[in-house]
Protein backbone atom coordinates (compact mmCIF):
# COMPACT_ATOMS: atom_id res chain seq x y z
CA UNK A 1 0.00 0.00 0.00
CA UNK A 2 1.86 3.43 -0.78
CA UNK A 3 1.50 6.49 0.85
CA UNK A 4 -1.58 7.80 -0.50
CA UNK A 5 -3.64 5.00 -0.11
CA UNK A 6 -2.68 4.57 3.22
CA UNK A 7 -4.25 8.49 4.19
CA UNK A 8 -7.95 8.62 4.30
CA UNK A 9 -9.85 10.86 2.57
CA UNK A 10 -12.68 13.11 3.83
CA UNK A 11 -15.19 14.16 1.20
CA UNK A 12 -17.61 15.90 3.28
CA UNK A 13 -16.55 18.83 5.58
CA UNK A 14 -18.71 20.62 7.77
CA UNK A 15 -17.14 23.79 8.58
CA UNK A 16 -18.71 26.80 10.83
CA UNK A 17 -17.41 30.02 11.21
CA UNK A 18 -16.31 31.50 14.40
CA UNK A 19 -18.93 34.88 14.82
CA UNK A 20 -16.94 38.05 15.61
CA UNK A 21 -20.41 39.06 16.95
CA UNK A 22 -23.68 37.38 18.59
CA UNK A 23 -26.21 39.47 18.79
CA UNK A 24 -27.60 39.30 22.86
CA UNK A 25 -31.31 40.47 21.87
CA UNK A 26 -31.62 37.49 19.07
CA UNK A 27 -30.20 34.99 21.54
CA UNK A 28 -32.92 36.30 24.45
CA UNK A 29 -35.28 36.20 22.32
CA UNK A 30 -35.35 32.76 20.52
CA UNK A 31 -38.73 32.40 20.14
CA UNK A 32 -38.33 34.48 17.31
CA UNK A 33 -35.62 32.97 15.61
CA UNK A 34 -38.16 29.35 16.33
CA UNK A 35 -40.73 31.42 14.30
CA UNK A 36 -38.22 32.93 11.39
CA UNK A 37 -37.24 29.57 10.93
CA UNK A 38 -40.97 28.06 10.32
CA UNK A 39 -41.03 28.29 6.66
CA UNK A 40 -37.33 26.99 6.40
CA UNK A 41 -38.84 23.60 8.65
CA UNK A 42 -42.03 23.27 6.25
CA UNK A 43 -39.92 23.41 3.20
CA UNK A 44 -37.20 21.02 4.98
CA UNK A 45 -39.75 18.43 5.64
CA UNK A 46 -41.31 18.29 2.03
CA UNK A 47 -37.58 18.08 1.14
CA UNK A 48 -36.54 14.96 3.82
CA UNK A 49 -39.57 13.18 2.32
CA UNK A 50 -38.10 13.45 -0.99
CA UNK A 51 -34.68 12.85 -0.42
CA UNK A 52 -35.78 9.42 0.74
CA UNK A 53 -37.15 8.90 -2.10
CA UNK A 54 -34.59 9.89 -3.88
CA UNK A 55 -31.92 7.14 -1.38
CA UNK A 56 -34.12 4.04 -2.87
CA UNK A 57 -33.88 4.94 -5.94
CA UNK A 58 -30.26 5.54 -5.37
CA UNK A 59 -30.52 2.27 -3.65
CA UNK A 60 -31.67 0.62 -6.76
CA UNK A 61 -29.56 2.42 -9.26
CA UNK A 62 -26.67 1.02 -7.20
CA UNK A 63 -27.72 -2.33 -7.04
CA UNK A 64 -28.14 -2.04 -10.84
CA UNK A 65 -25.69 -0.54 -11.70
CA UNK A 66 -22.63 -0.35 -9.06
CA UNK A 67 -22.78 3.39 -9.20
CA UNK A 68 -24.49 5.98 -7.30
CA UNK A 69 -26.01 8.66 -9.93
CA UNK A 70 -24.66 11.98 -9.81
CA UNK A 71 -27.50 13.70 -9.65
CA UNK A 72 -29.35 11.97 -6.99
CA UNK A 73 -25.89 12.23 -4.87
CA UNK A 74 -26.05 16.25 -5.65
CA UNK A 75 -29.52 16.34 -4.60
CA UNK A 76 -29.05 14.69 -0.98
CA UNK A 77 -25.58 17.19 -0.84
CA UNK A 78 -28.11 19.83 -1.32
CA UNK A 79 -30.84 19.02 1.32
CA UNK A 80 -27.67 17.99 4.12
CA UNK A 81 -25.95 21.16 3.17
CA UNK A 82 -29.63 23.38 4.02
CA UNK A 83 -30.39 21.23 6.94
CA UNK A 84 -26.89 22.03 8.42
CA UNK A 85 -27.48 25.96 8.00
CA UNK A 86 -31.07 26.00 9.39
CA UNK A 87 -29.58 23.43 12.30
CA UNK A 88 -26.79 26.05 13.16
CA UNK A 89 -29.35 29.01 12.76
CA UNK A 90 -31.69 27.72 15.47
CA UNK A 91 -28.93 26.55 17.66
CA UNK A 92 -27.47 29.87 17.92
CA UNK A 93 -24.16 28.87 16.31
CA UNK A 94 -25.11 31.61 13.53
CA UNK A 95 -27.09 35.28 13.66
CA UNK A 96 -27.62 34.92 9.77
CA UNK A 97 -30.95 34.03 8.28
CA UNK A 98 -29.73 30.68 6.03
CA UNK A 99 -30.68 31.15 2.43
CA UNK A 100 -33.45 29.57 0.83
CA UNK A 101 -30.77 26.69 -1.09
CA UNK A 102 -28.76 24.30 -1.03
CA UNK A 103 -26.02 26.05 -2.65
CA UNK A 104 -22.02 26.28 -1.50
Amino acid sequence: MTQAQAQPTKPVVLEIQYPDKVSRVLNFLIFIKMILAIPHLVILYVYAIAYVVTLIIAWVAILITGRYPRGLFDFGVKYMRWQARVSSYLMMLRDEYPPFNGNP
